[in-house]
């Protein structure tokens, strides 16, 4: 196997990974490479047609994730919920519908797609991107550290491991990780890999002639979550939300049929006039989730002390949304995370 020699390695190139690699060319350090398994970058931020089956949404008190943007040029704007939003309680009893305070603040959503944000960084170092290169040992050398991979040996001085833990603990550690490290690994939930979402596409944004925000929301039904996902522009539009878990025990076009029917029981005919519907199970994406898929609605131990100190002789690093000592699980703790691993390469 080809072996290629580098200072940096960075596996992963998702939000964390990709922020890593951004600040450090900004600060002129060209000689990394980023190690990604998919044949595409991103990792759980995906924008198809114009809809988020992955990461969507950023709060007022995240302030990492607004600079970044505001760095690459890049604009935002308030998730719109305008009109009587529904809340379903009884699958056979009367719906409640809601209005949301116009002068409460709303979560953001990015321009054009969480994808630009992937896309912005990328620009600067799409160089340095290895697609489809699946690594699978990291061992300590005399001189740094060796990734064995499907696309050849790297080897260089440290490594920033990105990946989820859960899905980390894949890898093979030479010397092994420390029994606390391990277990972290294990029991630290992987945002987002029980999820289900899907996406609409419409002609016109019917449910709001009706006086409807395009807001569903119901733990019994077929679609838990429901919002109007409008481009920013409002030239594109869609409804967008999330898929009751059970759902995924169904066939495709049993459960398509039923979420439609839900759908258009409560938002009216102009559901059957969707333009392309499409349905995305992170459980079911090996890159993301694994044999421990479970809802994450309790809220998961983030940002855990094992995930902040150096490994194999200060040579691997844990980075990503999972290890984020703040706001962790969210865009705004990947940022924050890529920064950090950034931070303590350019201070070493």
């Amino acid at each position: 196997m080809k072996t290629h020699h580098t200072t940096y390695i960075i596996i992963g190139a998702g939000l964390s990974g990709l922020t890593t690699g951004y600040t450090l060319a900004q600060a002129g350090i060209t000689d990394f490479v980023m190690l990604e398994s998919r044949d595409r970058i991103g990792g759980r931020i995906l924008t198809k047609e114009g809809i988020d089956y992955g990461a969507t949404w950023f709060q007022n008190h995240h302030e990492a994730i607004p600079q970044m943007l505001e760095a690459l040029g890049i604009k935002k704007f308030h998730q719109r919920s305008k009109g009587k939003g529904i809340l379903v309680y009884n699958p056979n009893g009367p719906v409640h519908y809601f209005e949301s305070d116009p002068n409460a603040p709303s979560a953001f959503r990015i321009a054009g797609g969480s994808a630009a944000l992937i896309n912005g960084l990328a620009q600067h170092i799409s160089e340095h991107i290895h697609l489809n290169t699946f690594a699978s040992e990291i061992i300590k050398t005399e001189n740094g550290v060796r990734v064995i991979t499907t696309q050849g040996i790297f080897e260089a001085e440290k490594v920033i491991v990105t990946i989820p833990p859960n899905i980390a603990k894949r890898l093979t550690f030479q010397p092994p990780l420390p029994a606390a490290v391990s277990q972290a690994m294990d029991t630290t939930h992987t945002w987002m890999s029980n999820a289900i979402k899907v996406g609409l596409t419409f002609k016109t944004p019917f449910w709001r002639e009706q006086g409807l925000s395009g807001t569903v929301i119901g733990q019994i039904g077929p679609v838990t979550e429901l919002y109007d996902h409008a481009t920013m522009e409002e030239d594109h539009f869609c409804l967008m939300g999330f898929l009751n878990e059970r759902l995924r025990d169904f066939p495709a076009t049993e459960r398509k049929a039923g979420i439609l029917a839900y759908l258009t029981k409560h938002l009216g005919a102009g559901v059957k006039d969707y333009l392309t519907y499409e349905e995305k199970d992170w459980s079911i994406d090996t890159h993301t989730s694994s044999d421990q898929v479970a809802s994450g609605y309790q809220s998961p131990n983030y940002g855990r002390p094992e995930f902040q100190s150096w490994y194999l002789q200060d040579t691997v690093l844990f980075s990503g949304a999972e290890t984020a000592t703040l706001n962790g699980g969210y865009m705004d703790g990947a940022v924050r995370s890529g920064l950090h691993a950034a931070a303590q390469l350019l201070h070493e």
